[in-house]
Protein backbone atom coordinates (compact mmCIF):
# COMPACT_ATOMS: atom_id res chain seq x y z
CA UNK A 1 0.00 0.00 0.00
CA UNK A 2 1.30 3.43 -0.89
CA UNK A 3 2.21 5.91 1.84
CA UNK A 4 0.96 8.76 -0.37
CA UNK A 5 -2.24 10.53 0.69
CA UNK A 6 -5.40 9.11 -0.89
CA UNK A 7 -5.95 12.11 -3.13
CA UNK A 8 -2.44 11.61 -4.58
CA UNK A 9 -3.11 7.89 -5.06
CA UNK A 10 -6.32 8.72 -6.96
CA UNK A 11 -4.43 11.21 -9.13
CA UNK A 12 -1.75 8.61 -9.88
CA UNK A 13 -4.41 5.98 -10.62
CA UNK A 14 -6.00 8.19 -13.26
CA UNK A 15 -2.56 9.04 -14.67
CA UNK A 16 -1.78 5.30 -14.84
CA UNK A 17 -5.03 4.73 -16.73
CA UNK A 18 -4.03 7.43 -19.23
CA UNK A 19 -0.51 6.01 -19.62
CA UNK A 20 -1.84 2.48 -20.18
CA UNK A 21 -4.36 3.67 -22.77
CA UNK A 22 -7.38 2.77 -20.62
CA UNK A 23 -8.30 6.45 -20.82
CA UNK A 24 -7.60 8.36 -24.02
CA UNK A 25 -7.82 11.98 -25.15
CA UNK A 26 -11.27 13.51 -24.68
CA UNK A 27 -12.55 10.39 -22.92
CA UNK A 28 -14.54 10.90 -19.73
CA UNK A 29 -12.74 9.94 -16.52
CA UNK A 30 -14.56 8.06 -13.74
CA UNK A 31 -17.01 10.32 -11.94
CA UNK A 32 -16.35 11.58 -8.44
CA UNK A 33 -19.17 9.31 -7.25
CA UNK A 34 -17.44 6.29 -8.79
CA UNK A 35 -14.14 7.34 -7.21
CA UNK A 36 -15.82 7.82 -3.80
CA UNK A 37 -17.19 4.27 -3.99
CA UNK A 38 -13.90 2.78 -5.23
CA UNK A 39 -11.67 4.47 -2.62
CA UNK A 40 -14.35 4.63 0.09
CA UNK A 41 -13.53 8.25 0.91
CA UNK A 42 -15.49 11.48 0.97
CA UNK A 43 -16.09 13.69 -2.05
CA UNK A 44 -13.64 16.37 -0.84
CA UNK A 45 -10.75 13.91 -1.00
CA UNK A 46 -11.72 12.89 -4.53
CA UNK A 47 -12.13 16.50 -5.62
CA UNK A 48 -8.70 17.37 -4.25
CA UNK A 49 -7.10 14.70 -6.48
CA UNK A 50 -9.17 15.67 -9.49
CA UNK A 51 -8.37 19.36 -9.01
CA UNK A 52 -4.64 18.56 -9.06
CA UNK A 53 -5.14 16.90 -12.44
CA UNK A 54 -7.07 19.92 -13.71
CA UNK A 55 -4.35 22.31 -12.47
CA UNK A 56 -1.69 20.23 -14.25
CA UNK A 57 -3.65 20.24 -17.51
CA UNK A 58 -4.23 16.48 -17.46
CA UNK A 59 -8.02 16.62 -17.35
CA UNK A 60 -10.58 19.33 -18.02
CA UNK A 61 -14.10 19.97 -16.76
CA UNK A 62 -17.23 20.14 -18.86
CA UNK A 63 -19.70 21.87 -16.62
CA UNK A 64 -22.63 19.60 -15.79
CA UNK A 65 -21.13 16.71 -17.77
CA UNK A 66 -17.94 15.58 -16.04
CA UNK A 67 -14.18 15.45 -16.36
CA UNK A 68 -12.34 14.52 -19.56
CA UNK A 69 -8.77 13.69 -20.58
CA UNK A 70 -6.85 16.55 -22.21
CA UNK A 71 -5.43 15.91 -25.69
CA UNK A 72 -1.80 16.15 -24.52
CA UNK A 73 -2.32 14.51 -21.12
CA UNK A 74 -0.21 11.41 -21.86
CA UNK A 75 2.77 13.50 -22.97
CA UNK A 76 2.50 15.76 -19.90
CA UNK A 77 2.39 12.76 -17.56
CA UNK A 78 5.35 11.11 -19.28
CA UNK A 79 7.41 14.29 -19.07
CA UNK A 80 6.53 14.84 -15.42
CA UNK A 81 7.31 11.25 -14.45
CA UNK A 82 10.57 11.24 -16.42
CA UNK A 83 11.68 14.38 -14.61
CA UNK A 84 10.75 12.81 -11.27
CA UNK A 85 12.54 9.58 -12.28
CA UNK A 86 15.78 11.46 -12.86
CA UNK A 87 15.64 13.31 -9.54
CA UNK A 88 14.39 10.34 -7.48
CA UNK A 89 16.42 7.49 -9.02
CA UNK A 90 19.09 8.50 -11.53
CA UNK A 91 20.77 11.30 -9.57
CA UNK A 92 20.99 9.24 -6.35
CA UNK A 93 22.34 6.30 -8.39
CA UNK A 94 25.04 8.46 -9.97
CA UNK A 95 25.94 10.04 -6.60
CA UNK A 96 26.33 6.61 -5.00
CA UNK A 97 28.36 5.37 -7.98
CA UNK A 98 30.70 8.34 -7.49
CA UNK A 99 31.10 7.51 -3.79
CA UNK A 100 31.95 3.91 -4.72
CA UNK A 101 34.40 4.91 -7.44
CA UNK A 102 32.30 3.41 -10.24
CA UNK A 103 33.16 4.94 -13.62
CA UNK A 104 30.54 6.08 -16.13
CA UNK A 105 31.47 3.15 -18.38
CA UNK A 106 31.10 0.64 -15.55
CA UNK A 107 27.84 2.25 -14.41
CA UNK A 108 26.44 2.05 -17.95
CA UNK A 109 27.47 -1.61 -18.10
CA UNK A 110 25.80 -2.33 -14.75
CA UNK A 111 22.58 -0.64 -15.87
CA UNK A 112 22.59 -2.52 -19.20
CA UNK A 113 23.19 -5.85 -17.44
CA UNK A 114 20.43 -5.13 -14.92
CA UNK A 115 18.02 -4.16 -17.70
CA UNK A 116 18.78 -7.43 -19.46
CA UNK A 117 18.05 -9.36 -16.25
CA UNK A 118 14.72 -7.56 -15.88
CA UNK A 119 13.85 -8.24 -19.54
CA UNK A 120 14.78 -11.92 -19.17
CA UNK A 121 12.70 -12.18 -15.99
CA UNK A 122 9.73 -10.52 -17.73
CA UNK A 123 10.07 -12.93 -20.67
CA UNK A 124 9.90 -15.95 -18.37
CA UNK A 125 6.92 -14.63 -16.39
CA UNK A 126 4.83 -13.73 -19.44
CA UNK A 127 5.14 -17.09 -21.21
Amino acid sequence: MSSDPLFVQMKQHIEDMILSGSLTADQQVPSSTQMVKFYQVNHLTVLKGMNLLVEEGIIYKKRGVGMFVCADAREKILQSRRTAFVSEFVLPLVREARRLGISNTELSSLVARSAKEVDNHNDTTTH
